[in-house]
């Protein structure tokens, strides 16, 4: 099989995501550079958990064409080539539907990070881009732009995020962080609960905002 270390990789980092709870059903992607010219990108409309390496397509860079794979390419492969373009320090781009993060893109507006850890790993401010419809170039010009050389993740209004890294395992930390800094976020806005929640909705929406900011290994 070509390119079959890059493919297996792109497989076992969405194993991961998806264990995490980052990716769901086939919502979201994980794009790999395998050279300068190609990159793994998992394939369209398949679950994680069914995938295989071998449907893990591989693109060329420069025009988007499949050069491997059985299946089709994900929609948004042109959004992770316009990333790579845009950030050529980065291998690795993964975009996900992870449930605090997308909650917090129906707001519409720019996260400011308040950690330092996170400001280290993610960057000052992460924008949320206007929304667009999955894989067309508005959003991922969109995208692009967003991600400056200090900033490693982007917001997409009602669409998810997407982070990035030099490394799988740089990516993940991102997409980790995003999530607690989001959830910090909603926490502060939770107590002493301003909306007027019923009691015991609102310690279930604590409870599982504390259990996001206590799974983030970064602080």
């Amino acid at each position: 099989m070509r390119f079959e270390a890059g493919r297996a990789h792109v497989l076992r980092t969405c194993i991961e995501l998806a264990d995490r709870g980052y990716l769901a059903g086939t919502g979201g992607n994980v794009a790999l550079l395998v050279d300068r010219e190609r990159f793994a990108v998992t394939p369209s409309a398949t679950g994680y958990y069914e995938m295989t390496a071998a449907d893990v397509c591989v693109v060329r860079l420069q025009d988007g064409a499949q050069v491997a794979g059985e299946k089709t390419a994900s929609v948004e492969a042109g959004l992770h080539a316009s990333v790579f373009r845009a950030r050529p320090d980065c291998a690795v781009s993964v975009h996900t539907h992870q449930p605090i993060a997308s909650a917090y893109t129906l707001l519409g507006m720019r996260l400011e990070i308040r950690s330092e850890a996170h400001r280290r790993l993610l960057g000052p401010q992460i924008e949320c881009v206007g929304y667009a419809p999955s894989g067309t170039s508005r959003l991922a010009r969109r995208v692009a732009q967003a991600l400056d050389p200090d900033v490693h993740a982007c917001l997409m209004r009602n669409h998810g995020a997407v982070c990035i890294g030099r490394d799988s395992i740089e990516a993940m930390s991102r997409v980790e962080a995003l999530e607690s800094a989001c959830a910090a976020f909603f926490l502060d806005r939770a107590i002493p609960n301003p909306t007027g929640l019923e009691a015991s909705v609102a310690a279930l929406v604590t409870r599982s905002l504390r259990s996001a900011l206590a799974a983030d290994p970064t602080p």
